[in-house]
Parts: structure tokens; C-alpha cells; sequence
């Protein structure tokens, strides 16, 4: 267990080594990471060579170089820099639905640990990385590090937030504008129910951020399983519709499928990688998706 939510399984976690986290834009953030950037100086691609300055590392002189020509030249390279990656967390009330089959585990529990897998390959690139649950009252951000104490401060503040309440105003998200910046990678994780979600993420990718969402459901949504007489809440209206529930599966599958298909066509018209996740699926299965096709493309 980590901070009371349930530890990345071991073969989650192996089959997270084959992923990369890679953006689609150019990134300028200080430090080294594994992404390219548009400066130069001390990385791992070679780029060209340049006279010596003083003030120059006397280890990136060419030596061979020097015996060829007598001259003091210095090898400059494109600069790794890391990427800075957000984890948005949905917290609204339908989040915190599950299936009847495992009643303990919701989709914001999904979420959670879905987040944690992302920041161990931010981890291991060496890129920095935060989180923002977003509640109906309030965003609760976690600022932009790197390493193990933040992977930590991150897990406590997903394992605090609860579900509850509603997609917020438009006002609430206004302070995310401050610290998700142009070319940062977000990643969010959440059931999109609410209209105004689907819009935020439009916003942040016309604003060049580079979006990627994960749709999070339940397996009854994708089932219909229920029999006889059935009840159904909706936990965020709590508007309530009784129904004989074989009656209503082939209409429900199909109002559920053109609804599934109209947010795919909406994100993806905004330029958002996009992929659904089921709550009985492998917790690395959306991130196959997303990032598997990256490892050879980057």
C-alpha cells in the first residue's frame, strides 16, 4: 500500500519500462532530461563542433581534434531537457462509482494509481511532474518537482482528495492557467461526463499545451449486466430512474456507444491523444495506448 491506496503491481510496473513519455512540442525546461530542446550545450546528441572560450569544461575538448589541427575545438550538442508533466484528476461525484463485483475499488481509485504509473516514467526520464485534483469548490495542485519525496507528496494528495460534487465553474480552473504552460504535457483522468470538462481540455490544446485524456468507466457501463427491476442514481444530480433493466440494455449500449463516440470525434478534433479504460482492464492498458506507439516514433 502507498499512502492507503494500493501499490503498482509488479507486472504493471515492468511493462512501464517499455513506455516514454514524450511531447509533441519542443520543450525549454532547465536541466537534463530525456527530450530534446532547442539549445545547445553539454547533452548526449552531437550537434558540432565550436572554437574553445574560456570558461568552457576542459573534458568536452576534442583532444583528438586538437593533434589533427592544434587548435582547441569543443563538442556542442542538443541539450537534454526534461518535460514537465501534470496529472489532472477529476473529483466529482460520479468518479466515485464502481462496479457492483468489486465494490471497493472506483474510478477515481483507477485514476489515482493510473497517475502514480505515469509519474514512474517521469521518474525514471527525469522529468518533473505534479498533480491537480480538480473539485466542484477548488483545484488542489501540487507544484511541478522531481524525484521520490515528490512522488510521495503527489500519491498523499491524490489518496486526500474524495469524490464529491460536480465538474466546477469555469472561475475554479482559472488559477491552472498560471502553472500549466505552452508545450507541457497534461494528462487527464476522469469519466468526462460533465460537459465542461471536454471543453477545459479543448481550451488547454488550442492554448498549446499537448493533451492527452483517458476515459475512465465501469465495466457495467460497458456490460449492462443488471437484471430484473433495476434503480439508477445519478450521483452528482442524484435524479433517480427506475426501469425493468433487460428491457432497457440494447437502447442504454446504444445511447452509451453514440455518446462514446461523440467525445472521441470531439477530443480528437481538438488534437487530443485520447483512449478509454475499463475498471476490470490491466491498469497499464490505457498507457499502452497512448505512449506504447511513442517508443519508436520519438
Amino acid at each position: 500500500m502507498t499512502n492507503g491506496q494500493p501499490s503498482i503491481p509488479p507486472d504493471v510496473r515492468a511493462r512501464l519500462r517499455a513506455l516514454r513519455l514524450v511531447s509533441r512540442g519542443v520543450t525549454r525546461a532547465p536541466g537534463v532530461g530525456q527530450h530534446a530542446s532547442r539549445s545547445r550545450g553539454a547533452g548526449l546528441e552531437f550537434a558540432q563542433y565550436r572554437p574553445y572560450e574560456q570558461g568552457d569544461e576542459p573534458r568536452r575538448i576534442d583532444w583528438k581534434l586538437f593533434a589533427r589541427s592544434d587548435r582547441y575545438f569543443v563538442r556542442e550538442a542538443d541539450r537534454d531537457s526534461p518535460l514537465r508533466v501534470w496529472l489532472l484528476l477529476d473529483t466529482s461525484a460520479s468518479m466515485g462509482q464502481t462496479d457492483g463485483a468489486r465494490p471497493h475499488w472506483s474510478r477515481l481509485d483507477a485514476a489515482r494509481l493510473m497517475a502514480l504509473c505515469v509519474i514512474e516514467i517521469a521518474l525514471r526520464q527525469g522529468d518533473s511532474f505534479g498533480t491537480v485534483t480538480i473539485g466542484e469548490k477548488s483545484v488542489v495542485l501540487t507544484a511541478l518537482d522531481t524525484g521520490g519525496r515528490h512522488r510521495d507528496r503527489c500519491a498523499l494528495a491524490m489518496a486526500n482528495a474524495a469524490a464529491f460534487g460536480r465538474w466546477p465553474a469555469e472561475q475554479v480552473l482559472r488559477p491552472l492557467w498560471e502553472h500549466i504552460r505552452a508545450g507541457d504535457l497534461v494528462l487527464m483522468l476522469g469519466d468526462h461526463f460533465d460537459d465542461g470538462c471536454a471543453g477545459f481540455l479543448e481550451r488547454l490544446a488550442l492554448a498549446r499545451r499537448d493533451v492527452h485524456s483517458i476515459v475512465i468507466l465501469t465495466k457495467e457501463e460497458r456490460d449492462f449486466p443488471f437484471t430484473g427491476g433495476h434503480r439508477f442514481r445519478d450521483p452528482e444530480s442524484a435524479a433517480e430512474i427506475i426501469t425493468d433493466a433487460p428491457a432497457s440494455r440494447a437502447a442504454f449500449l446504444a445511447a452509451f456507444a453514440d455518446a462514446r463516440d461523440a467525445l472521441r470525434a470531439r477530443l480528437a478534433a481538438a488534437g487530443i491523444r485520447n483512449t478509454e479504460y475499463f475498471l476490470d482492464e490491466a491498469m497499464d492498458a490505457p498507457l499502452q495506448t497512448l505512449l506504447g506507439s511513442q517508443r519508436t516514433t520519438a
